[in-house]
């Protein structure tokens, strides 16, 4: 058996109501340009909207006329879709509750998770979205997810019950020295400022 590797995520379908719900929502809310429109080739009386959720993948939307918006929480069974989560920069973010209170949407307000900042809130037809925002920015070379597994590998060894500050700090200036040469023969932490 030979895996099926995956490169990264192309699109995610939902199933929307009416057009223009899912426009004023995935445009004018959240800000992703509508690129493109088209006929949903399985199902000739939907829909098939186009939005770029920031860095050129797709979300997508099946809309229908008839369809009206239902805003009750989407189930979130076995298998079911619990939230989907949009990185937003850390400026967006700090403004992100007082937008949201302009609109009378209802949110769970800031939530520190150690690695990231997040807010919550549910779109017109009750799926929660996440607008997530990393407290650190990854050293040249690298992404968020080499960060991440380096902190998770010193959480780990330390004891510790979830991912915070020190240990992405920690594990940035790890990759860095992995990825990075020096001329120096040592490179260990030194205090510059004390006088012997």
């Amino acid at each position: 058996m030979r895996k099926l590797q995956s490169q990264g995520v192309h699109h995610i379908t939902l199933v929307g109501a009416d057009r223009k719900t899912s426009i004023d929502f995935w445009e004018g809310v959240l800000g992703m340009p509508f690129i493109f429109e088209q006929p949903n080739l399985d199902r000739a009386s939907e829909s098939h909207l186009y939005f770029d959720p920031g860095d050129g993948r797709l979300i997508t939307i099946f809309t229908d006329e008839n369809r009206k918006p239902v805003p009750e929480r989407t189930p979130t069974d076995i298998g079911c879709v619990h939230h989907i989560a949009f990185a937003v920069s850390r400026v967006t973010f700090l403004q992100a509750v007082a937008r949201l209170d302009e609109r009378g949407i209802r949110h769970s307000g800031v939530k520190d998770r150690g690695f990231m900042d997040s807010i919550y809130f549910e779109d017109p037809l009750g799926l929660l979205i996440e607008l997530a925002s990393y407290r650190f920015e990854p050293p040249h070379g690298h992404t968020h997810a080499d960060v991440l597994m380096e902190a998770h590998k010193v959480r780990v060894a330390r004891g510790d019950y979830n991912i915070a500050e020190i240990h992405l700090a920690d594990a940035i200036e790890a990759l860095v020295e992995g990825s990075r040469a020096t001329l120096s023969s040592d490179r260990t932490p030194k205090d510059p400022y004390t006088k012997s």
